[in-house]
């Protein structure tokens, strides 16, 4: 049979590629000697009366002459991560999600059939039936009465995995990574139980959990680049959403008063340990409240939440522990910038700003508004100083089109940024609800693309036309769930807690 599963990898010694060939060669020529020994090699399915876990958990500490008096009947199913012949018996580890539990195969016991345990290798799936006992180093243990092959692996498990140089293979192949990594399960276990809690958290406030489009006539609700399709029966473009602003406001203008969206964002930027182009935000939208409210809410539910995951309110992350106890401190970001030194006249200049940031190294190139120009100044002066949870409020009139302005300084909007661990967290506004005011921010960012700003904020007629029905004073909030998930898990890239993340197509 020819073997065309490897492909070559400059990066790979020959040596290696060929032994790789034969050891899948031997597995092939493995499997076709179950078939003419007339054994299914991808079976069919098995009853599991126990998973590993909960064997540990019901009789880890039951003495050897108990299991031995009474018997325990069990049926588990797993991989082979681990395997010692001695001849007429082997010892494996079989792997299941929860954990791995050893198995011992005896021939004495399994008569004829086992031959067919030689056939095994390390990573084939097998179902196993038989009691439970405790080998003489005190090992619980299943003795294998009947067993059957579920799946025969033809490619073998790597030996040394988890390292830097293989820190992109686990990425791409992120099967093998769950296979061998069980800290990788568990991260992604414990992204999926963040995810549980704020449903049930919004749920219990009342919010309804909704779904509005992924693609978009308009992209619109966040600035930044869209992806672009091609609808061929309406014969128009489409864009992957930014965000789903726009259609979780016009609920509210439709009579729903707390409202939530736990889905998908695409944005056509860089990739990054802190971006990737396909990523999950919680959005979600209370009407006759402002941001002032959303800052003490956020406190509630994620210091909850940490509390519930992470069983404490300081949590360890990159070397240093970050507390979630509230109340969080608060700063204007003027203010902010000011404290790290940045002059009070770049702050309302723009030539000013742009000088100072060159000279300070910050690149701000083709930027053409004030707010922009401080934006980047933020970023680079403020953003690393933001390690404990902190909001930063206040923004610039220009960086926020759909945020209602400060009545006491009409340049800016009400808005906040939750930083943790120098990284964006959460963003919320006091929602704008004036269409006329709304028209004209469109309007502005408009000419800003004119400008060349690709990110700026395209006209959305048919939002204003929900305005001006009536949208009821309101608040919202975006909140990044891989980068909450990160900060839970202390993982230092976005990539460790996307199952599949965005790379580069495999050479």
């Amino acid at each position: 049979m020819t073997v065309n599963y490897v492909k070559r990898d400059d990066q790979e010694p020959e040596a290696k590629l060929e032994e790789l060939n034969e050891l899948i060669l031997s597995r092939i020529r493995k499997l076709n000697e179950l078939r003419e020994m007339g054994i299914d090699p991808y079976g069919q399915p098995y009853e599991v009366t126990r998973h590993a876990l909960d064997l540990h958990r019901l009789y880890g500490e039951v003495p050897g002459e108990t299991l031995e008096k009474d018997p325990v009947e069990v049926s588990v199913a797993g991989r082979i991560v681990a395997w010692r012949g001695f001849g007429k018996a082997a010892f494996s580890h079989i792997q299941d999600e929860t954990g791995r539990i050893q198995v011992y195969f005896r021939k004495d016991h399994l008569g004829e059939k086992y031959g067919v345990v030689k056939k095994f290798d390390i990573g084939d799936i097998v179902g196993v039936k038989g009691r439970l006992f405790r080998t003489k180093t005190g090992e619980l243990t299943v003795m294998v009465d009947d067993f059957t092959l579920l799946t025969k692996s033809l490619r073998p498990l790597p030996e040394k995995w988890h390292g830097l140089r293989d820190v992109e293979l686990r990425y791409r192949q992120r099967y093998v990574d769950l296979i061998v990594n069980p800290q990788v399960r568990e991260t992604f276990a414990r992204r999926s139980a963040v995810i549980k809690f704020i449903r049930d958290y919004l749920e219990r406030e009342g919010f309804i959990e909704v779904e509005t489009p992924m693609m978009h006539q308009i992209p619109g609700g966040a600035v930044a680049r869209p992806f672009r399709t091609h609808h061929n029966a309406l014969g128009i473009d489409l864009y992957l959403r930014i965000a789903p602003e726009l259609y979780l406001k016009r609920l509210l203008v439709g009579g729903y008063e707390r409202v939530y969206e736990l889905n998908k964002n695409f944005r056509n930027e860089g990739i990054s340990t802190k971006h990737n182009p396909e990523f999950t935000m919680l959005e979600f939208y209370i009407a006759y409240k402002d941001y002032r409210f959303l800052m003490e809410f956020t406190e509630g539910m994620l210091s909850e939440l940490v509390g519930k995951i992470h069983g404490s309110l300081q949590v360890p992350y990159g070397g240093t522990v970050l507390d979630f106890t509230p109340p969080w401190p608060r700063i204007g970001m003027y203010e902010a910038m000011e404290k790290e030194g940045v002059p009070e006249e770049v702050l309302r200049d723009l030539e000013k700003a742009k000088s100072w940031a060159q000279a300070e190294g910050i690149d701000v190139g083709g930027v053409h508004t004030l707010g922009k120009v401080l934006d980047e100044i933020f970023k680079e002066k403020v953003e690393p100083r933001l390690v404990q949870p902190t909001f930063v409020v206040d923004y610039p009139l220009e960086l926020s089109p759909l945020a209602k302005r400060k009545k006491d300084s009409p340049d800016l909007v009400e808005r906040f940024e939750l930083f943790i661990a120098s990284r964006e967290i959460a963003n919320a506004f006091t929602e704008l609800n004036d269409p006329a005011d709304q028209k004209q921010r469109f309007m502005s960012q408009a000419e800003a693309r004119e400008r060349g700003d690709e990110e700026a904020h395209r006209m959305d007629e048919d939002f204003i036309r929900a305005l001006e029905y009536g949208m009821p004073p309101a608040a919202g909030e975006g909140i990044g769930i891989d980068r909450l998930v990160m900060l839970l898990t202390d993982s230092q890239s976005i990539r460790e807690v996307i199952l599949f993340p965005q790379l580069k197509p495999e050479k």
